[in-house]
């Protein structure tokens, strides 16, 4: 696991909730123009998980294993909970926009049955980000699940400035699935959108 992905977005130390009025909206996704080159969440993909979903052509799915990480950069297990965890769920793979042109990734976590319901983990998700404000929630079915799904912005002392994020929520039964998506501005967010929303609208639960 690369060490840039847990300094690019990864919750790091001191966080604190959003502060803005939220917005609940109901509606679909759209997938946009971007093209499916395969599922990831399936035994034989990259990452196994309790949803599948389709990945964009050019993404490259890897999972994220949190002990390995410990081992190979000599970083404390607490250290390493602590970054890879945010509200009640953990970092388990990534989705790199790299290969593909953007720099950004769709991250996916995931949580012990029980943690909640979908909006309240979607909420708790946000909350644990620092800087979050101008969340949007709205709601959204794929392939029989029900979900809830937040665009907001993030100020990143970090990035030098504020930019566009969006993640979703649904809850299965074997926990809750949080994919985030996060890029280094703005720009970078509307360009990987697509694929995002390629994988809401693919959502699928094992």
């Amino acid at each position: 696991m690369a060490l840039l992905a847990l300094s690019a977005g990864l919750p790091a130390g001191c966080r604190v909730s959003a502060r803005s009025a939220d917005v609940t909206v109901s509606g679909q996704g759209s997938s946009g123009a971007a093209q499916r080159a395969g599922t990831v969440g399936t035994a034989g993909s990259a990452c196994a998980l309790p949803v599948t979903f389709g990945i964009a052509t050019g993404w490259a799915a890897k999972p994220v294993d949190g002990l390995a990480a410990v081992a190979s950069h000599g970083v404390d297990g607490d250290t390493m909970d602590g970054l890879l965890r945010q509200g009640p769920v953990t970092l388990v793979c990534e989705l790199d926009a790299r290969p593909a042109g953007a720099v950004g990734f769709l991250r996916v976590s995931t949580g012990k049955p029980g943690s909640g319901d979908v909006r309240a983990v979607l909420r708790a998700d946000v909350a644990a980000e620092d800087g979050t404000g101008r969340a949007a929630y709205r709601s959204f079915t794929s392939g029989g699940l029900s979900g809830v799904r937040v665009d907001y912005v993030r100020t990143s002392e970090l990035l030098g400035g504020s930019a566009k994020e969006s993640a979703l929520a649904v809850v299965t039964r074997h926990g809750p699935v949080v994919l985030h998506l996060g890029g280094l501005d703005s720009a970078e967010h509307d360009e990987m959108l697509p694929a995002f929303e390629l994988a809401q609208d693919t959502l699928r639960s094992r």
